[in-house]
């Protein structure tokens, strides 16, 4: 199983990126996907979760309402939408296949490398 992030970028705060996540190794759908983040001498924080299907999605407090997870299941694809950035947001952000469970349930099986959103002020 592979996973690969892409997407990140330098932008100004207010602005926008969407971040993807390739998935290769076996059916995506297979598992609830998500994104998590680490900032410079932070712990890596859970963002955003996907269930399998794509009806299901939950967020961290601090991105409710300005990121946005889906999933494309025919293009074994995950995406965060993230607008209104704040320099706060700045991190590496990481995809990864989960285990099962809900919203609370934040373990994962694999994680790929990340991808690098620098929000400037």
């Amino acid at each position: 199983v592979q996973l690969q992030a892409s997407g990140g970028g330098l932008v100004k705060a207010g602005g926008s990126l969407k971040l993807s996540c390739a998935y290769s190794g076996s059916t995506i759908s297979s598992y609830r996907m998500g994104w998590f983040r680490q900032a410079p001498g932070k712990e890596r924080e859970f963002v955003a979760g996907i269930s399998r299907g794509g009806w299901s999605t939950y967020y961290t407090d601090s991105v409710k309402g300005r990121f946005t997870i889906s999933r494309d299941n025919a293009k074994n694809t995950v995406y965060l939408q993230m607008n209104s950035l704040k320099p706060e947001d700045t991190a590496v952000y990481f995809c990864a296949a989960m285990k099962p469970g809900d919203s609370t349930n934040t373990e994962y099986y694999y994680m790929g490398q990340g991808t690098l959103v620098t929000v400037s002020s």
